[in-house]
């Protein structure tokens, strides 16, 4: 599976994404062709407790396109295809003129104790982190990083999803700024109290304790706690979401 990541990001983060674009970009997400799921991230209503507050309030809204396979991702990467007019923030007043980057990457599934949101999710939160890199050895610290954190994350009480998503080549032609994290991984809870719960948990021990086993590296991390709402492909009648 490869994840499409698109991110729309404010440098003086004083820009949301509006209901109305928000609902125009999920059309535009689930008439994407060839895609298999859209997930779609916009702000927290109100902040969160997480360890990595000093990241800042993430991006004014980003969104994760799964494709079966890198072909018909870049098919949907054309100049004239429906991301294009995304990227651009084309009839999306709220999105225009923010800084826009993406990158294509493998999507790697951790399984969890227990993937069934609980009863009453309306909106699930995502903890978006990535990479910048580079690493001395990007081999060697995938390899530490997908051998001992996913274990860890699972131990997360409620994670109901974990993904990790590394670098590959790829071909597009978006009008956004192309950008290569050594690596992306994602975990998904039922909301935001969720997510605040979890971190402050002592798990977050052992990923620091791991994190200082890493392999060389620069660039450190950024996390950022996102709203999450899901976007089928479109059929006949609309988009399920």
């Amino acid at each position: 599976m490869i994840s499409l990541f698109m991110t729309f990001s404010d440098p003086k983060a004083e820009r949301r994404i509006h209901a109305d674009d928000l609902a125009a970009a999920t059309a535009m997400v689930g008439s994407t062709p060839g895609m298999a799921e859209g997930l779609l991230f916009t702000p927290l209503e109100q902040s969160v407790d997480h360890p990595y507050k000093a990241d800042g309030p993430g991006p004014a809204f980003a969104l994760q396109l799964r494709f079966p396979n890198l072909f018909a991702c870049e098919a949907a990467m054309d100049r004239g295809g429906v991301l294009a007019g995304l990227a651009a923030g084309r009839g999306l007043p709220s999105l225009a003129g923010l800084d826009v980057t993406h990158q294509a990457m493998v999507t790697r599934a951790y399984p969890v104790d227990d993937a069934t949101h609980a009863k009453g999710t309306v909106t699930p939160c995502s903890y978006l982190v990535h990479y910048p890199g580079p690493a001395d050895d990007i081999n060697a610290w995938n390899l530490h990083y997908l051998e001992h954190h996913p274990s860890i994350m699972r131990s997360f009480p409620e994670v109901r999803q974990i993904e990790i998503y590394t670098r590959i080549d790829w071909v597009d032609r978006l009008p956004s700024q192309r950008v290569e994290y050594m690596q992306r991984n994602r975990l998904m809870f039922d909301s935001p109290k969720a997510l605040a719960l979890a971190l402050s948990s002592d798990v977050i021990k052992r990923m620091r304790a791991d994190f200082v086993r890493f392999p060389p590296f620069v660039g450190g991390n950024r996390h950022f706690p996102m709203l999450t709402s899901v976007v089928r492909p479109k059929k006949s009648q609309g988009v399920n979401s």
